[in-house]
């Protein structure tokens, strides 16, 4: 009896044991981006930007055309990229919804464009430059129903591997209202 009973305990420690590194390597697997590391590059400057504390020039266009043009001293800079983790087309549910054109575009870029059939927020996702330290990510993300329409650009471009100027310009149409046009700016300093 004691005999079976350690062999059951050991039984289950080899099995407790060799089950740990495969869903380690699963895991892995299903985090290992398929297509640009949006999230990746975010973080990373997220990171960056905190640590240094720059500030920033905001110009905003405005309903009438005007462009109104603000410095700001202090961001926080988790809440201010915010926006540009909609353009992550790496979650588990979108993987094989983009058809990957690399280098075919002008300029050698990568433009990963969304299936037919696949509902998603983001259009198109294109990606120039020379790898982390030059760049620039491109998301075109549109939301269509019977109520409400919306498309908008989403852009960062990144030098010497630092965050230097982000854009989001779109349009947004709500039934029974005015077309609104919108356009923001921001230049690292």
């Amino acid at each position: 009896m004691r005999r079976a009973l350690g062999a059951a305990a050991c039984l289950l420690l080899t099995t407790a044991c060799g089950q740990e590194p495969e869903a380690a390597r699963a895991g892995q697997s299903a985090r290992k981006p398929l297509y640009f590391d949006v999230k990746g590059l975010l973080d990373n400057q997220t990171r960056l930007l905190s640590e240094r504390q720059p500030a920033v020039e905001k110009q905003v266009t405005l309903r009438d055309g005007q462009v109104e043009t603000t410095r700001v001293e202090k961001v926080d800079w988790s809440k201010e990229l915010q926006i540009f983790y909609q353009a992550d087309i790496n979650k588990p549910a979108l993987r094989g919804a983009y058809e990957a054109q690399v280098g075919g575009a002008a300029g050698g870029a990568q433009v990963y464009r969304r299936k037919a059939g696949i509902e998603n927020i983001v259009d198109q996702l294109r990606v120039s430059g020379a790898g982390t330290e030059e760049g620039t990510v491109e998301a075109v993300l549109t939301q269509d129903n019977p109520l409400f329409f919306s498309r908008k650009t989403l852009t960062i471009s990144y030098r010497n591997g630092l965050l230097n100027t982000y854009k989001v310009q779109g349009v947004q149409k709500l039934v029974m209202f005015d077309t609104l046009r919108y356009s923001a700016t921001v230049r690292v300093l």
